[in-house]
Order: structure tokens, then C-alpha cells, then sequence
């Protein structure tokens, strides 16, 4: 399953993700991000978990599964352009603001902002399309909720 969907990301073209491969995509995002500053900590893991189950309305052992399948496709694709592509593809605008909510939960998680977290997610908010202003105001959203 995780090797069929990489080598759909990886091709030219990307179909549409069916709702499952979109769920998968941008939890290797949101490890992709986590994991950007060399550090994975357990908090960041938990926040994730705890994304995956609001967002997607799992029970915790589906969410610690469903990270599980994301940090191993994480670790094998070269690129956070197919991620983003796909996302960018299979969600709306409004709802991509929601997923740059979510990374910024992972980058602050650990209560740092680090160097290479911050540009990969200006990266990944760039390739998702979300404007600049609305990532500031996501980011800001998180912050007041920490």
C-alpha cells in the first residue's frame, strides 16, 4: 500500500488521492515537519496522534497506526513537493488553511521554533498554496492555544 502510493506520488502526474492516500499524505507532512529539525520528540509524535484523530475522527491506536505508515513513507520519499501537490489537489483552499494550522501545532509542539522547521513549513505553505498572510495568522492562531 505505502509503495503504491509513493510511486503515484513520485509519477508525473498525479491523479486525484482517494480520501485514504490523502490522509496518509499529509500525515508523512506532518512528520516530515517534525522531524525537520532533527529532533522527533515523543510530544511531537503525541501531537500528531492527536491531529490525526480530530482531524480524521480515529481512535488512538488507528492514529498511532496511521503515523506509524507516515513516518515510513516519510522516510523513503525524496521531496516534500509530492506531499503538498497532493494535498494541494485533494483539499480546498479553506480547508488547506486547516492543514497549515496543523503544521504549525507540530512546529511548536516541542515549544521551539527552530531554523529549519520555520522554512520548511514556509515551503510546504508555499507549495499548498495558502498565502503568506494566512499562514501568520494560523501560526498565531496556534500560538494562542499553546
Amino acid at each position: 500500500m505505502l509503495k503504491d502510493l509513493l510511486n503515484r506520488l513520485l509519477s508525473p502526474s498525479v491523479e486525484p488521492l482517494q480520501d485514504t492516500d490523502a490522509r496518509l499524505a499529509l500525515s508523512a507532512l506532518l512528520v516530515r515537519i517534525a522531524r525537520s529539525d532533527h529532533n522527533y520528540a515523543e510530544i511531537e509524535k503525541d501531537r500528531i496522534d492527536r491531529i490525526l484523530r480530530t482531524r480524521f475522527n480515529l481512535e488512538t491506536g488507528e492514529a498511532s497506526l496511521l503515523r506509524e505508515q507516515a513516518e515510513e513513507m516519510e522516510a523513503e520519499a525524496p521531496d516534500t513537493v509530492r506531499f503538498t501537490r497532493a494535498i494541494k489537489e485533494a483539499v480546498d483552499y479553506e480547508h488547506r488553511i486547516g492543514v497549515v494550522e496543523s503544521l504549525w501545532q507540530v512546529a511548536l509542539a516541542d515549544g521551539d521554533r527552530d531554523p529549519e522547521e520555520d522554512a520548511l513549513l514556509r515551503l510546504a505553505v508555499n507549495l499548498l498554496g495558502v498565502s503568506d498572510i494566512d499562514s501568520a495568522k494560523a501560526r498565531k492562531k496556534i500560538e494562542g492555544n499553546l
